[in-house]
């Protein structure tokens, strides 16, 4: 199915926005949520068109939804890689944007930036994932691969206008950010009523970046007896299962599918004695507020964006250090959960809060 052709025109008072996301699948995590909450904001306040242009089975245009069509790259996630980038042009002169916004640096950026600049929109570039993130995801030193990753994000974002991020971005983009990355909270996550258990819980992809793997030396060195649940699924899950086996750990760990339900999530977050976010290379950490404004203890890599914000609801820990991890921990079991503070944050991270102040930021760029 081929999306048909604007004809040229004056163009809307309206701001006409367009994502354009490769990593946006069914099980997929904070650049889906993200997305999903812009396209329902949208929806809701009708105070600019939107448009999500994602890789799909087939292609696919139905209202302000572009799926093209693509192969399956990771099965577990449901990722997919598309077709070349002709579907995407073709839907860019159908929507005309004002602004397009690229969640990524691999789906022909160059080629989709120059369309969009053909066709008079600015182009954002928004930085959720690092050179150095995506390095530490492929087997061997993260050294060879980082020198080639770094090249091609600074190809990807020299002809941008703009570059989103909540981080400093420029060792990869070779420019600053213009624009704040934000994230907001679903209502689901706030303090509730839970039964709290004995057990450590992570959330969210089996990837070697996100070392999960630690969490398991941590637990081999401080012997708690304690189970770590995981809530997700991923590549990573056969190494993850074969070191627990490696260190004795096997009866204490425990799989469950990815929950996409916000409200069991929440309750999931509240029933664990601890959640654990090991990752050092989040350019967020969108679980780690998520579990925080439910009421969970949390602990999680000190160099988790989030972590900031969620301060003092979090303990936090050197990246890549067991042992500091294991320490980390320990002191927040000791803690009681803030339930004032976690219920402030929640109230204090709405949606609609972080797509106001983007959409003033759009406006600006657009002058």
């Amino acid at each position: 199915m081929s999306v048909t052709v604007a004809e040229p025109g004056p163009r809307s008072a309206r701001l006409v926005v367009c994502d354009l996301a490769l990593f946006y699948a069914e099980r997929s995590g904070g650049i889906r949520t993200y997305l999903d909450e812009k396209v329902r904001y949208a929806r809701q306040t009708d105070q600019f068109e939107h448009h999500l242009v994602v890789p799909g089975r087939r292609e696919r245009h139905d209202g302000g939804r572009h799926e093209l069509r693509s192969l399956t790259l990771a099965a577990s996630n449901g990722y997919r890689i598309p077709l070349g980038a002709g579907a995407v042009t073709e839907t860019l002169r159908a929507i005309r944007p004002d602004v397009v916004i690229l969640h990524d640096p691999f789906w022909r950026p160059s080629k989709v930036t120059r369309e969009a600049h053909r066709l008079g929109a600015v182009v954002v570039a928004v930085h959720h994932a690092s050179a150095a993130l995506n390095a530490a995801g492929l087997p061997g030193p993260d050294a060879v691969y980082l020198p080639a990753l770094r090249r091609l994000y600074h190809h990807a974002y020299e002809h941008v206008d703009a570059v989103m991020s909540t981080v400093d971005p420029h060792a990869d983009s070779g420019r600053a950010a213009s624009i704040q990355l934000r994230f907001g909270l679903h209502p689901a996550f706030r303090p509730g009523p839970a039964v709290r258990g004995d057990h450590l819980l992570y959330v969210g992809r089996l990837a070697l970046e996100k070392r999960i793997t630690d969490v398991l030396a941590a637990m081999a060195r401080r012997r708690w007896g304690r189970p770590l649940l995981i809530v997700g699924d991923g590549p990573a899950r056969g190494v993850v299962e074969a070191r627990a086996r490696s260190l004795g750990l096997s009866g204490l760990v425990r799989f469950r599918p990815f929950v996409s339900d916000r409200r069991a999530l929440a309750r999931v977050y509240r029933e664990a004695a601890c959640v654990v976010a090991p990752g050092p290379h989040e350019t967020f950490g969108l679980a780690v507020l998520e579990a925080a404004a439910s009421g969970a203890r949390v602990v999680t890599c000190s160099s988790t964006p989030a972590a900031d914000v969620a301060t003092p609801l979090v303990e936090t820990f050197s990246a890549k250090d067991p042992i500091d991890l294991s320490h980390a921990v320990d002191r927040a079991l000791a803690r009681t959960v803030d339930v004032t503070a976690a219920a402030a944050l929640a109230d204090s991270l709405t949606w609609k809060r972080v797509f106001e102040a983007e959409l003033r930021d759009l406006r600006r760029l657009c002058r």
